[in-house]
């Protein structure tokens, strides 16, 4: 790979910050992007992490076999207390599924069953389809949706909205005696590549399967349906919820110099769903995590406190990863002076989401500053995301890496999340990102204030 220079913005870098921490930090963070820009140690590791091991579902081989790679990895790296710490994990398995149009045509249709969906009967479910565009348009019309498929065409809003389709659509169908549901893909671009990820049953209220149509299929469907066409189709899945498995959260780490039981964690989730190769989601973050440590080290750069990579299991289906190191962590997270976590893909980095004091707010703010060569250095409100979220409840201070997402949900959960879709430059200023704000942090001369 070509490195792209930089230099004469790196030298300008003096000119534009004047605080204590861009006269103690600067040279220190000029190393580290020119090490990460120039390495290319953690894109080649994320490429055979992804080709190797591919999709890595919780309570799958896949998943186990990544870690145990990891594990000897960080060891030959010279990162101490290496360790996977043990968690029951959820265990759902996809089987063969299948969609086709019988009526007004035949046709095969493309689909992902929904992580947690239970099976059709052993012959598959035939039955007319019923498309609503909102759960308001299936109330109001929930007469007609006894004995059918029903359709949830919604167009893609933002993943925050849109996805409560995916979520709760099986429940509010069968709530009004649907056999079962159908969603068009969460995401605003397709390639015709249908999105999973995990849904849930609501209590007392009958269970139906529940997948997701491409964009392209669940448009088209609307468009017969709007004709007034009948449609009938033919849903055939074999999921089934298998009995909690073993897993690891993996931990790795560098040792402080001064402050060794004060802690400042960096990771991402090592799982994926069990479609494409979990590149962005979060095969991307985990290695630049662990690329940001190993490179701390690499440069003789001896931080105050330690700096620990996590990398998190089960975030996708059930969240026992987190919730686990924080119940295993209890007794020292009062020493977790800030947790860091990139679960947004590994596209151009932009800066941090922070959640925290309007004091370690401002401190983060300065080290943002160090970050203006690799275009990193905004500083948004928000850390909170799903892994560093239990620390968070227990008072640790937390930080998400934002970056450029515009392109995240072409791939998110779907079969095109694959190592192609990496950029090299953009991935690597992800890492230098992460491991100047660790190491900075890590070494101030007193704890980020609560």
């Amino acid at each position: 790979m070509l490195f792209r220079p930089i230099l004469p913005i790196l030298f300008s870098l003096s000119f534009i910050l004047g605080n204590s921490i861009k006269d103690r930090y600067t040279d220190a963070s000029l190393s580290i992007i020119s090490k990460a820009l120039s390495d290319s140690t953690a894109y080649n590791r994320l490429a055979y992490l992804c080709d190797t091991f591919g999709p890595r579902l919780s309570g799958s081989k896949n998943l186990e076999n990544a870690i145990n790679w990891i594990l000897k990895e960080m060891k030959k790296d010279g990162l101490v207390h290496v360790q996977g710490e043990r968690v029951k994990v959820p265990a759902w398995i996809r089987g063969k599924e299948s969609i086709t149009l019988l009526k007004p045509f035949k046709k095969d249709l493309t689909m992902l069953g929904l992580g947690g969906s239970i099976a059709t009967p052993r012959a598959g479910i035939v039955a007319e389809v019923m498309v609503v565009d909102d759960f308001k348009e299936l109330e109001d019309r929930s007469k007609k949706a006894k004995g059918k498929i029903v359709l949830f065409n919604a167009p893609f809003v933002s993943y925050g909205q849109t996805v409560s389709y995916r979520y709760s659509g099986a429940g509010a169908a069968a709530k009004h005696g649907a056999v079962a549901s159908l969603i068009r893909s969460i995401g605003p671009w397709s390639m015709n590549t249908p999105h999973t990820g995990v849904m849930k049953y609501e209590k007392n209220i009958k269970k139906i399967p529940h997948a997701a149509l491409t964009m392209e299929d669940a448009m088209m469907l609307g468009r017969l349906y709007d004709r007034g066409e009948k449609i009938i189709l033919k849903l055939e899945m074999e999921a089934k919820r298998a009995a909690d498995r073993w897993s690891r959260n993996v931990i790795g780490q560098i040792n402080g110099t001064t402050h060794p039981d004060e802690i400042v964690v960096v990771g991402g989730h090592i799982d994926s769903w069990d479609v494409g190769q979990g590149a962005h989601d979060d095969g991307g973050g985990c290695i630049a995590a662990w690329e940001a440590v190993r490179l701390i080290k690499e440069l003789g750069l001896k931080p105050k406190r330690t700096i620990r990579c996590v990398m998190w299991t089960n975030e996708e289906n059930g969240g026992k990863g987190n919730q686990a190191y924080r119940d295993m962590h209890m007794d020292e997270l009062e020493n977790h002076v800030l947790a860091i976590e990139s679960d947004g893909g590994v596209f151009a980095p932009e800066g941090f989401g922070f959640t925290g004091s309007d004091a370690a707010r401002e401190i983060i703010a300065d080290i943002h500053q160090l970050m203006k060569p690799i275009q990193a250095h905004t500083l948004s409100k928000g850390g909170r995301a799903a892994d560093v979220s239990p620390l968070n409840d227990e008072g640790v201070p937390v930080m998400s890496l934002k970056v450029d997402g515009s392109k995240y949900f072409w791939y998110h959960h779907t079969n095109a999340d694959t190592f192609d879709k990496v950029d090299y430059y953009e991935f690597n200023r992800c890492v230098a990102a992460m491991a100047i704000m660790s190491f900075i942090v890590a070494d101030l001369e007193e704890p980020l204030p609560r």
